[in-house]
C-alpha cells in the first residue's frame, strides 16, 4: 500500500509518497504549474509509477475551522481526483502546515529561495505524516474521514 498526499495550490503543488508499507512518509517533489490538467497529468504519472493505493489530500480550513473557497477548491479537487484515478480521496485539515513547513525549513538553514522551492513538499510530508500518525491511532477505526 503506498499513500500519496497533495498539498494543492494556486502555481505549485507538493506531493509526498509514503513507502510500501504505508508506515512513513518518503519521495516529495513539487509540481510547478497553476494549470489543473497539467498538475492532474503528473499527479497520474506519479500514482502509476509508484502504484498508489490511496490520496489524502490537503484540505485548507481557515483557523477558526470554518469553511471558505479554498476549501471549496479542495472538495472540488478531490471529487476529480476520485473520478479520473478511481483511488479513495481523504481530506486532511492542512491547517498550519505551510507555516509549519517554513519554520523546518527556516531552522535548517534554508534562506528565502531556498525555502519557496521546497515548502510545498514538506507541507504534503507533514500531512502524510499526520495522516499516517492517524491510520496507527484507534481512531482510525472509528473511520473519521478528517483527523479530529
Amino acid at each position: 500500500m503506498r499513500i500519496m498526499a497533495i498539498d494543492y495550490g494556486d502555481a505549485h503543488t507538493g506531493v509526498a509518497l509514503s513507502d510500501l508499507t504505508g508506515s512513513i512518509a518518503g519521495y516529495t517533489t513539487v509540481i510547478d504549474s497553476w494549470r489543473q490538467n497539467v498538475v492532474l497529468d503528473r499527479l497520474g504519472e506519479l500514482i502509476e509509477e509508484y502504484a498508489v493505493t490511496e490520496i489524502v489530500l490537503g484540505h485548507p480550513k481557515n483557523m477558526d475551522g470554518t469553511l471558505g473557497e479554498r476549501s471549496e477548491k479542495a472538495r472540488a479537487l478531490a471529487d476529480i481526483l476520485r473520478e479520473r484515478f478511481g483511488l479513495p480521496v481523504k481530506l486532511w485539515d492542512e491547517r498550519r502546515t505551510t507555516i509549519d513547513a517554513h519554520n523546518i525549513l527556516f531552522d535548517a538553514g534554508k534562506n528565502g529561495k531556498k525555502r519557496k522551492k521546497v515548502v510545498d513538499a514538506v507541507a504534503a510530508a507533514l500531512i502524510l505524516e499526520g495522516y499516517l500518525t492517524y491510520r496507527r491511532s484507534p481512531a482510525f477505526s472509528a473511520g473519521t474521514e478528517e483527523r479530529p
